[in-house]
């Protein structure tokens, strides 16, 4: 799973670069709600990061922990790469009411909660722990969780996830880094998931 991770944080960060030479974001991307920049999400040391155009859907590489648990309908995403390991993935989703919204919500806190532990049962000799950081007051609120796994022999990998609301819109930011929960930039990551909810309808 962590040479999945690796493999998903250098294909984030190739998306990231090829959306930003494709030109002009597509008609439907107006339609979108608003979205992070990449001067929102904690600071890279050593790299700025990359921010690709808003698109209609899904991306081809889900966010680990989530990857069977976003509907396609009604869904823009943005993905953001840095020059190094660390990558990024905002997912916004339109649903059909408030009441949906909130249903989808929680589904997604339910898999990101429930995440360490599955990965440990189909993951023999690995090891996992996940952290609740907490709830953010804005709009209709937000949560933030953490998750690290590693396997022997490999490098260790440290997930953050922002999941908010904003009436009927949904918006997840998931970053990931190698690295353990210790070196997660917890405090700023939180002011982007609340700027994130901030932005889904400007």
């Amino acid at each position: 799973m962590l040479r999945r991770f690796t493999t998903v944080l250098a294909a984030a960060a190739t998306a990231a670069a090829a959306l930003l030479l494709a030109g002009p974001a597509t008609a439907s991307a107006a339609f979108a709600p608003g979205f992070l920049d990449g001067t929102d999400l904690p600071a890279h040391p050593s790299s700025p990061w990359h921010a690709g155009k808003v698109t209609k859907g899904l991306p081809e590489s889900a966010p680990f922990c989530l990857e069977e648990a976003l509907p396609a309908k009604g869904s823009w995403y943005r993905v953001f790469g840095t020059d190094h390991d660390t990558g990024a993935t905002q997912l916004s989703v339109r649903a059909s009411s408030g009441s949906a919204a909130a249903t989808l919500a929680a589904s997604l806190e339910r898999e990101v909660a429930a995440c360490a532990a599955e990965w440990l049962r189909t993951t023999p000799g690995g090891t996992a722990s996940w952290q609740d950081y907490g709830k953010l007051p804005v709009e209709e609120g937000a949560h933030v969780y953490g998750v690290h796994t590693a396997i022997p022999d490999s490098e260790p990998g440290v997930h953050l996830f922002g999941i908010g609301r904003d009436g009927a819109t949904v918006t997840v930011v998931a970053w990931g880094q190698m690295g353990t929960l210790s070196d997660a930039p917890v405090a700023a990551f939180k002011k982007t998931t609340a700027t994130a909810v901030d932005k889904l309808d400007p």
